[in-house]
């Protein structure tokens, strides 16, 4: 004997007119919104003048050390020794704190203690963000 299913018609009668009233409504927040942040921007102020102002953080640079066969390091295009790699280190993150990136590239025919002294660096300036460049 056959038993026969009743399909309901629940799902084809889904009212939207809710979730649409909702949307809407979103709609007119953000639009709404957004149109106070441009209005406080185009309110004439004038501000004072700083002589000694400056930004809290630069923008974030990423600083790379280069060590050649020689075991010289070069930070950008100038040849430095080691003491002048840890002042540029030293500068970088005063002015970056916490977004300070360092790459070390170095020649493979360079000795690792070469590597290990520029990491070390990087760990006396609390620099967490480096990395070893390789091919």
């Amino acid at each position: 004997m056959a038993i026969e299913i009743k399909k309901g018609n629940a799902l084809s009668a889904i009212n939207f007119t809710s979730l649409i009233d909702v949307v809407f409504l979103l709609l007119i927040f953000f639009l709404v919104a957004s149109r106070f942040a441009e209005e406080d921007r185009q309110l004439e102020v004038r501000l004072p003048n700083a002589s000694e102002a400056k930004p809290l953080t630069d923008r974030p640079r990423e600083i790379i050390v280069n060590i050649d066969d020689g075991g010289n390091y070069f930070v950008g295009d100038s040849k430095m020794t080691l003491d002048e790699v840890d002042l540029a280190l030293r500068q970088a993150t005063a002015n970056n704190p916490a977004h300070q990136t360092v790459n070390i590239r170095a020649d493979k025919r360079v000795g690792f203690e070469a590597v290990v002294l520029v990491l070390n660096l990087c760990k006396r300036h609390a620099i967490e963000n480096y990395s070893i460049d390789t091919r």
